[in-house]
């Protein structure tokens, strides 16, 4: 739980790096948040209101850490953008964000790896 209050603490840092754990455990409890907001927003009657409230509110949380795991393997946030090709766009961000990181300090930062050993 604490990976995904660290990334929510970072909302706005887009510099460093984000290790592969930090960035997946976000993703994970992220979806299991969204998905239960989404049920209790069926429930009161209130759906799509929370949902978005609370899909608007880790939008910025979410932007950093993608930019952070990028920087993790030395590419730039701008990488991102690639998920908005069609159909292979959205496997190679994919294979991007499972990708090692750097073992070496990068031109983002020290690794996340050797900070937390």
């Amino acid at each position: 739980m604490h990976h995904y209050t660290d990334v929510l603490k970072k909302y706005t840092e887009f510099s460093g790096r984000a290790r592969r754990q930090e960035y997946w455990m976000f993703l994970l409890f992220n979806l299991a948040a969204l998905i239960v907001v989404a049920i209790i927003d069926s429930v009161i009657g209130t759906f799509p209101w929370l949902y978005l409230l609370y899909a608007l509110g880790v939008f910025l949380p979410g932007l950093a850490v993608s930019v952070r795991r990028l920087h993790d393997i030395g590419k730039s946030g701008w990488w991102l953008f690639i998920g908005a090709v069609p159909l292979v766009g959205g496997i190679w961000l994919l294979v991007l964000t499972a990708t090692e990181g750097q073992p070496n300090p990068n031109q983002y930062g020290p690794s996340p790896k050797a900070v937390h050993a």
